[in-house]
């Protein structure tokens, strides 16, 4: 039987039970004592055993000395009544706390159960763990994908729900990769594996969740510091309400140790130390089902802080896919400069490298390459059948002292130089492409009082104008290496809570140094994972005006939680002291008041 059950049962039981001693008017402790302890044994034996570990002054302590000392005043029905609503809220509290474990625990739907290996002719199912990389798996429909890998057989669609949020599936055939924790939908695929599951995109993803709880915001350290203060010192007021008004008048000794009882029962910091961290749990959890992993409700709450974003251009604002749009040559042919270009490129990973590739296709043919060097911020160097081939900025031309000149052509997109043997060859213009969602982004960040959105690229000032100007953007700064974002961000992070987004490919350094890290289009990006504080696991921009709005949404309520049961607390703790309060509004301070506030926390999900 769940245990959730369990416990409702025991409280419907002792709430029946104390409904008929009620209703007959019976007046025996030890009748009364028998819905009490169905309730509330539980309670007591935390206390006993939190006394023992010398771990005294908290909720179980405080109500058991309550409910204890208002049977031995006589208050039977509150005495039950208090324990079976503090049992009542506390299931509350709990059923919340799976509901929103729930939504961060359907990521871990993400891990496979097994792996399709063939051996011996049959197909044989395997942990996860045994696939080796360079291993064949087969996958069939409505199975999900184990280990990373590139088809090699069959198409497909694929379900990335998941890993991005997003319902649609996507169509992959072969040489298209696949990640761990998709659902095959339609084909069967044969997929050679390209990692172990260890360092799969599904088993990291599943680490990044795990630990997510472990990093806390300013407010549960807050809270946390607050309760370890507040309970001892509520018990030596409530010990105070009793011993110095009777010192003056033993007579009223009966009234001032009710009044005590009442305030200890009131000043339990239940809704506080529950609520706070619910609500953050529900807030990643709700991230988490949007396609938006936060690695810890410190960095929702500051993301909830921003007042400026700064974006990375390429593969962030901009779709990151290059085409050639023009070839410029000096001394050579156009075929020529970018057969050069291409094959000095041959290795690297930048977008623009592989907008080189695609021009010229046969960039794999006989040319002998050699001491390929790639330069962070200027380019890339090789020798090519003998000649010193150097290709990327302006910057890079000065570097090696040749004599470039500007891109008169063309105004849009970036330029690559060209120079052999120290003399410049010519230059290529590469175009780049702005997001469909990108402007719409921009403009929710501004709807939500963002005051600075600024961009940050390697490319010409003329290309990241042009690109600035078509989103709206007032701010931006072009031609900056990596270090130069980097010291950028450390400026803006002296005056502003900023937050940096990248593309989650060679931002590592950017997306560490700012107060929040948002990593897009990461899905499968090492780099972005380690580095980064939120990851957006697809290439939406618009996933970031939709972290900002969770974020706040959290905090507010957080806010609200912690006004609300705070005030209601020294409202109630007041009029307990002055003996306007009794035990029944007492419930309501301790146990009224969580459960609204439990109540709010869930909001967070949604």
């Amino acid at each position: 039987m769940n245990e959730h059950v369990k416990v409702l049962l025991r409280i419907i039981f002792a709430g029946l039970i104390l409904a008929c001693l009620i209703f007959f008017r019976v007046d025996n402790a030890l009748l009364f004592l028998v819905p009490y302890l169905i309730a509330g044994y539980d309670v007591l034996f935390e206390a006993v055993e939190g006394i023992m570990k010398r771990e005294i002054f908290d909720e179980c302590f405080l109500m058991t000395i309550a409910t204890v000392g208002a049977l031995i005043l006589g208050e039977y029905s509150e005495t039950s009544a208090v324990m079976i609503l503090y049992q009542l809220g506390e299931l509350f509290q709990d059923y919340a706390s799976d509901k929103s474990r729930d939504s961060i625990t359907e990521l871990m739907n993400l891990r496979p159960d097994y792996a399709n290996v063939e051996r011996d002719g049959t197909l044989e199912k395997v942990s996860p763990e045994e696939v080796k990389t360079g291993t064949i798996i087969t996958i069939k429909p409505g199975e999900k994908v184990p280990v990373d890998g590139v088809i090699i057989e069959g198409s497909s669609s694929i379900d990335t729900g998941a890993l991005t949020g997003e319902s649609l599936p996507r169509d992959v055939k072969v040489d298209d990769e696949v990640l761990s924790g998709c659902i095959n939908l339609s084909g069967v695929l044969k997929v050679k594996t390209t990692c172990e599951f260890s360092q799969s995109t599904a088993s990291k993803i599943l680490e990044l969740v795990e630990n997510a709880s472990s990093r806390k915001s300013h407010s549960e350290k807050f809270i946390t510091r607050f309760a370890k203060v507040y309970t001892p010192v509520v018990c030596i007021l409530a010990l105070s309400l009793v011993i110095i008004p009777s010192l003056i008048n033993p007579a009223n000794f009966h009234t001032w140790l009710y009044r005590a009882l009442t305030f200890l029962v009131i000043s339990c910091p239940c809704a506080l130390v529950i609520s706070i961290p619910l609500t953050f749990f529900a807030g990643i959890g709700g991230a988490g089902r949007a396609g938006i992993l936060v690695k810890g409700s410190n960095f929702l709450e500051m993301l909830a802080k921003t007042s400026c974003c700064v974006f990375d251009k390429t593969g962030t604002l901009t779709q990151g896919v290059f085409e050639v749009v023009a070839v410029h040559p000096d001394i050579m042919n156009e075929t020529e400069l970018l057969h050069m270009a291409a094959h000095v490129e041959r290795y690297s990973t930048h977008p623009a490298a592989e907008a080189l590739r695609r021009a010229y296709p046969n960039e794999a043919d006989d040319c002998e390459v050699e001491e390929v060097e790639e330069i962070a911020g200027y380019g890339v160097r090789a020798k090519v059948n003998g000649d010193i081939i150097c290709v990327g900025s302006s910057k890079f031309m000065e570097k090696i002292n040749a004599k470039w000149h500007p891109c008169t052509k063309i105004k849009s997109g970036t330029v690559i130089h060209v120079a052999i043997n120290g003399n410049y060859a010519g230059h290529v213009v590469i175009s780049d492409v702005v997001k469909p969602n990108a402007k719409k982004a921009i403009d929710e960040l501004k709807s939500l009082n963002v005051k600075r959105i600024i961009m940050l690229t390697g490319d010409t000032n003329t290309t990241a104008q042009e690109v600035a100007r078509n989103l709206g953007l007032e701010e931006f700064y072009a031609e900056l290496l990596p270090s130069g974002k980097v010291a950028k961000v450390e400026e803006l992070i002296t005056s502003d809570k900023a937050a940096f987004v990248g593309d989650g490919i060679n931002d590592a350094p950017v997306l560490a140094r700012a107060d929040v890290g948002l990593a897009m289009g990461a899905l499968g990006s090492d780099a972005a994972i380690e580095a980064a504080d939120v990851v957006l696991m697809d290439d939406d921009v618009l996933k970031v005006p939709k972290a900002v709005k969770i974020s706040r949404k959290t905090m507010r309520i957080v806010k609200e939680n912690i006004y609300f049961s705070v005030g209601v607390k020294i409202l109630c703790l007041i009029l307990g002291a002055l003996g306007i309060a009794n035990m029944w509004l007492a419930i309501f301070a301790d146990v009224g008041i969580m459960i609204l506030c439990v109540i709010n926390a869930i909001r967070a999900m949604y």
